[in-house]
């Protein structure tokens, strides 16, 4: 398989002369490579996925919301179809127990379809407002004046490694997209292809069993096509989790097309947490424990991991030190996604080790083939290097802790760190009293801020955000998590002086879907006139 496009199956098979193109799934555990070959798109079939979104846009676009949540919904039930024989595929492929993460997984992933389905039928995506004609004001009149939002057209998704259901081919850049009206070209991470194929199938039955248009989702395979899907004139947004290197590669790419496009992109965080002196001496060896957890958690492979844990010297601190040392004595050596995600891992380590002012103070075991879980600790002056060695993202189970002189010290660099996904206060009431200051700098540095809680739990709702400041995303205004996700794709068109005949439905006077509208300055759901 080479690629795929919904409606129309093109089978790779063995093309002359290009055997060197072939890619195998591996099994994450034992390195032995799945039976079932894939190929590399070539650029006439990437263009062809391309032109297949670009035709079917007119008439996806056109559908109702009440078709599209149908649509959504049909996938959930597809991917909720999806039995043991699939867990296990992606279990071989990614090393992620089946249970529970993977089919806690599978239901994010068919939760998400749901919750955009919801969007659909609830209608605010739509932003309708209306401004109705004032023909005898003064001056000049004032002419009939409506917008509403529209899907911006097909939409460029590349899928995650570490999520190889809810961040890849269902997954929330793909429901968002499909939910905003935007047909999508999906590239297949190279990590999970078994399990990609499986879940389009699971796409095309229920476009089939919709009526969907055929083109309505494609998928192509292959390291190198990428950079051609961005470029392609057809594309009009990109969706993109990956490294900070990838990421930006792309932004680059899709700034210099002659239309320049968005790409919102999630790349890099350390998600600090800050320990303040009255939850360690209440709750410190719960926090340890919890903290430990947090960072070894599917191996360390998740975007929200806390990479840097900071707190003002204490004996508090001095204390819970200790205790998270322990607690890391704890852990054990675990398998990673693939080989190369470990390789990347065991260099970070080596980085930090070889850092001066970094030491290690626990490790959860060795191992050669597995990611050993590491605590770091290391001197303050570090945050304050101009080359910011303890901000460059480590991926997988390790964390860097740092004592600060001062509560100065502390704000000084909170006030200058990277952009962040996630910012965490361990704190009681009496630590939060005059850090108002704090919180107000983390405001400006992280997409979502917590109290007493660990970033690796990420609530798919309808208040999450998911981004932040670069270099956590490309563009902080966005969210790839939660149904405000679907705001990336959608851009706003506006009416004037149209006849109501004329008008979409979410702009007529009647307000045939009932929607809550701006009208006239005022949200109401009344018809006009």
């Amino acid at each position: 398989m080479s690629f795929k496009i919904l409606g129309h199956n093109y089978i790779g098979g063995q093309r002359s002369g290009e055997g060197s193109d072939q890619l195998h799934s591996v099994d994450a555990a034992t390195g032995a490579l799945f039976d079932t070959p894939f190929l590399t798109a070539t650029e006439k079939e990437v263009a062809a996925a391309v032109h297949a979104a670009e035709k079917a846009y007119p008439a996806y676009r056109a559908t109702t919301s009440e078709q599209r949540a149908a649509f959504l919904e049909a996938i959930a039930d597809e991917i909720d179809a999806l039995g043991d024989d699939f867990l296990a595929a992606v279990s071989r492929e990614t090393a992620l127990p089946a249970t529970p993460r993977l089919s806690g997984e599978r239901a994010r992933t068919s939760g998400q379809m749901r919750l955009f389905a919801k969007v659909l039928r609830r209608g605010d995506f739509y932003g309708a407002r209306i401004d109705t004609a004032l023909p005898e004001r003064k001056p000049l009149p004032r002419p009939d004046v409506r917008q509403y939002k529209i899907g911006v057209g097909p939409v460029a998704v590349f899928g995650a490694s570490n999520f190889p259901l809810a961040f890849s081919v269902a997954g929330g850049d793909t429901a968002a997209a499909l939910a905003a009206g935007c047909p999508v070209v999906f590239k297949a991470h190279t990590g999970h292809l078994v399990t990609s194929e499986l879940v389009a199938d699971a796409i095309e039955r229920a476009v089939k069993k919709t009526g969907m248009p055929a083109g309505t989702f494609n998928m192509i395979y292959g390291d190198r096509v990428g950079a051609q899907l961005v470029k392609s004139a057809g594309i009009q947004a990109v969706g993109f989790t990956g490294s900070l290197r990838g990421g930006r590669a792309l932004c680059d790419m899709a700034a210099a097309r002659p239309q320049p496009i968005p790409v919102f992109a999630e790349m890099s965080s350390i998600n600090p947490i800050i320990l303040m002196p009255e939850a360690l001496k209440v709750r410190g060896e719960a926090i340890a424990k919890d903290l430990a957890g947090s960072v070894t958690v599917g191996v360390g492979q998740l975007c929200t991991s806390p990479g840097l844990l900071m707190g003002v010297k204490s004996p508090e601190l001095s204390a819970f030190i200790e205790q998270l040392s322990a607690a890391f004595g704890g852990t054990n050596p675990a398998t990673m996604l693939n080989s190369g995600g470990l390789s990347h891992y065991n260099s970070g380590v080596a980085r930090l080790t070889q850092l001066p002012g970094v030491k290690v103070i626990s490790t959860g075991g060795s191992s050669y083939t597995q990611a050993v879980p590491h605590l770091f600790k290391a001197d303050a002056s570090l945050l304050f290097s101009k080359e910011a060695p303890l901000e460059e993202e480590v991926f997988g189970p390790s964390t860097v802790i740092v004592e600060l002189e001062s509560r100065e010290q502390l704000l000084d660099f909170a006030a200058n760190m990277h952009g962040q996904l996630t910012a965490t206060l361990q704190a009681e009431i009496g630590d939060l009293q005059g850090n108002e200051d704090l919180i107000a700098i983390l405001e400006q540095k992280a997409g979502r801020l917590l109290l007493n809680g660990y970033p690796t739990g990420v609530e798919v709702c309808d208040a999450m955000v998911h981004g932040g400041p670069y270099p956590a995303t490309s563009d902080a205004r966005g969210t790839s998590v939660g149904t405000l996700a679907i705001e990336r794709f959608l851009r706003p068109v506006c009416y004037q002086n149209y006849p109501d005949q004329m008008l979409p439905a979410p702009l007529k006077n009647a307000n045939p879907l009932g929607l809550m509208r701006l009208v006239d300055g005022e949200q109401t759901r009344a018809v006009i006139g």
